[in-house]
């Protein structure tokens, strides 16, 4: 199954500079070869539901590994069973409208 999801991932205890924990989780997202778009606030994520939640995995157990001794993830997924829908074509949905 096809899903957009949206992932953020924000290390706690680690001081006020976040970006080296950011990269290494984008790192990750484009190894795992799935479409993703970095925003102000998170990271989208298309791609199979089992690969989008295997890299969500991977991205909470690296930037554990890098020191941050606790982290607030939020995940939202969207889901679709009658229509594959990408990422591009709700931004170009709204864009028309605008």
């Amino acid at each position: 199954m096809k899903v957009i999801a949206e992932l953020s991932v924000t290390p706690i205890g680690v001081g006020l500079s976040l970006s080296k924990y950011i990269v290494e989780c984008e790192r990750i997202l484009k190894n795992k070869k799935l479409t993703i778009q970095l925003h102000a606030e998170g990271t989208n994520i298309e791609g199979e539901l089992d690969e989008v939640f295997e890299a969500i995995k991977s991205c909470i157990e690296a930037v554990h590994q890098l020191g941050a001794p606790r982290l607030m993830t939020n995940i939202k997924i969207s889901s679709r069973t009658d229509k594959i829908e990408k990422m591009a074509d709700k931004i170009q949905s709204v864009e028309k409208q605008l």
